[in-house]
C-alpha cells in the first residue's frame, strides 16, 4: 500500500511516515499544500493523511480541489483542532474520516486500514442551501429541479459562498480563495462575478439569496 502524508509540522510528519514504513507501507511526505495536491494528482496512492492547516493550501481547499477533479483517493484529515465544525467542514469538503491531535499512531493505523478496505469509491459531497444543491464532484448547480449553467469562475465564486453557508465572505478572503492569492488585478472584478451569478441565480428564480453586505462582503440568505 502507497500513501501520501501531507503534514507541515516535519517532526509529526517524519514519525508518522516512520511508523508507517515499519508497517510495511511504502509512504511519501510533503510539507506544503500545494504540493499534496501536485503530488496526489499525479501519483497512485491508497490513501492520504492530509493536515488542515497547511501553507500555500489547507487541507479542506486540496481534499475540495482532488473531489472537483473526480480523484477519490480516501482522504484522512489531521487538524490540531477539535471539534464538531471542524469534523464537519472536513468531512463536507469529501474528507472520509477526521483524527484529532494528538492522537495513537494505533488509531490512525486502524483507521487508515479501514479507508483500504473501503476503496477508491466516487463520493461527492453534495452541498444544500434552501433551494440550492451544489455538487463539487460534477460541477453542477440546481434550483429546486432546474439546473443553473455556471463557468468555471463563477462555479468557484459560488462554491465559497455556498460553503460560508449564509456567513459574510469579505472581498478579500474571496479574492484569496477563488482568485489565488498571487491575484493582482483589480478587486472589482468581484463585483461583476456577483452580479453574474444573480443573473443565473436570483433573477430566474424572482429569489434574493445572493445578497451584499455593505463594508463587509457577501453572503447567501435562505428564501
Amino acid at each position: 500500500m502507497r500513501i501520501l502524508v501531507v503534514e507541515d509540522e516535519i517532526g509529526l510528519a517524519e514519525a508518522v511516515r516512520d511508523g508507517l514504513v515499519a508497517d510495511g507501507l511504502d509512504v511519501d511526505v510533503v510539507h506544503d499544500g500545494l504540493d499534496g495536491l501536485w503530488r496526489a494528482r499525479e501519483g497512485s496512492y491508497d490513501a492520504i493523511v492530509l493536515d488542515i492547516l497547511l501553507p500555500g493550501m489547507n487541507g479542506y481547499e486540496v481534499c475540495r480541489t482532488l473531489r472537483a477533479e473526480e480523484i477519490w483517493t480516501p482522504i484522512l484529515m489531521l487538524t490540531a483542532k477539535d471539534g464538531e465544525y471542524d469534523e464537519a467542514e472536513a468531512l463536507d469538503t469529501g474528507a472520509d474520516d477526521f483524527l484529532s491531535k494528538p492522537f495513537s499512531f494505533v488509531v490512525l493505523l486502524a483507521r487508515l486500514r479501514a479507508l483500504f478496505r473501503r476503496g477508491a469509491a466516487p463520493r461527492p459531497a453534495e452541498i444544500i442551501f434552501g433551494p440550492l444543491a451544489l455538487d463539487p464532484g460534477t460541477h453542477t448547480v440546481s434550483h429546486g429541479s432546474s439546473e443553473v449553467s455556471l463557468t468555471a469562475r463563477e462555479f468557484s465564486l459560488f462554491e465559497y459562498l455556498m460553503r460560508r453557508d449564509g456567513a459574510v465572505a469579505s472581498k478579500q478572503e474571496i479574492l484569496d480563495h477563488v482568485w489565488g492569492l498571487d491575484f493582482a488585478g483589480d478587486p472589482n472584478v468581484i463585483e461583476v462575478y456577483i452580479g453574474y451569478l444573480r443573473k443565473k441565480i436570483d433573477q430566474p428564480f424572482s429569489t434574493h439569496i445572493i445578497q451584499t453586505e455593505r463594508g463587509t462582503g457577501y453572503r447567501l440568505v435562505a428564501p
